[in-house]
C-alpha cells in the first residue's frame, strides 16, 4: 500500500522534476484520484443486477460504490429520469495507491493476450481513461459467485497539464504501456 506512495516521493517526483525542469515542487504532477465506473442498462429491468455490481465493486476497491441515476428520460431506451443505471467509486489517498498497485501488478497481467495498455488514451488535459471487458481479472472476484461478466471504465485523474507529463508520471509509477 505505502510502497507506491513512497516510490512516488523518492523516485518518481525527482525524475519528473529533472525531466521537465520544474521551478517548484508544487508543479510536479501527481495522481489525484481514480474513478471506476460500471454502466449497466439491463438494471432497469432487474434490480438484482445493481446489487451484484455494487458487491463486485466494493470487493475490488474496498469502498462502498455510489449509485448513478439517469438525468433524462429516453423513451427509445425505456428509461425514466431517476432510474439507477450505473455505479461508480472514487478512490483517493492510500486506497487509490493500493488499487493502482494491485491493478498494474495483479489484474492487468491476467488479461488475455495482454501486450500493454494503449498509450494514446489521454484526454488532452493529462487524464487517462481505459476500459476493461470483464471484472474477472481482479483476483478478489470468484468465478463461481458472479452472475454475469461485466466491464468497467477506469479513469486516472492527474494534476498534469499535458498528456506527455501524465504519460511519464504513469509509466514511472508502473503503468504497462504498449510499445
Amino acid at each position: 500500500m505505502a510502497r507506491l506512495k513512497e516510490m512516488y516521493k523518492n523516485e518518481v517526483a525527482p525524475a519528473l522534476m529533472k525531466k521537465f525542469e520544474y521551478k517548484s515542487v508544487m508543479q510536479i504532477p501527481k495522481l489525484d484520484k481514480i474513478v471506476i465506473n460500471v454502466g449497466c442498462g439491463e438494471a432497469k429491468d432487474n434490480s438484482k443486477v445493481i446489487d451484484s455490481i455494487v458487491n463486485d465493486l466494493s470487493i475490488i476497491t474496498g469502498q462502498k460504490p455510489v449509485l448513478c441515476k439517469a438525468k433524462k428520460s429516453v423513451a427509445n431506451f425505456k428509461l425514466r429520469e431517476g432510474m439507477v443505471i450505473g455505479v461508480k467509486v472514487t478512490l483517493r489517498g492510500d486506497r487509490m495507491y493500493e488499487f493502482l498497485d494491485r491493478f498494474y501488478n495483479l489484474a492487468l497481467p491476467r488479461v488475455r493476450d495482454f501486450r500493454g495498455i494503449n498509450p494514446n488514451s489521454f484526454d488532452g488535459r493529462g487524464n487517462y481513461s481505459m476500459g476493461i471487458k470483464e471484472q474477472l481479472i481482479f483476483p478478489e472476484i470468484e468465478y463461481d459467485k458472479i452472475d454475469a461478466i461485466r466491464g468497467m471504465d477506469i479513469s486516472f485523474i492527474t494534476t498534469a497539464n499535458t498528456d506527455e507529463e501524465a504519460r511519464e508520471l504513469l509509466s514511472l509509477m508502473g503503468a504497462p504501456f504498449a510499445k
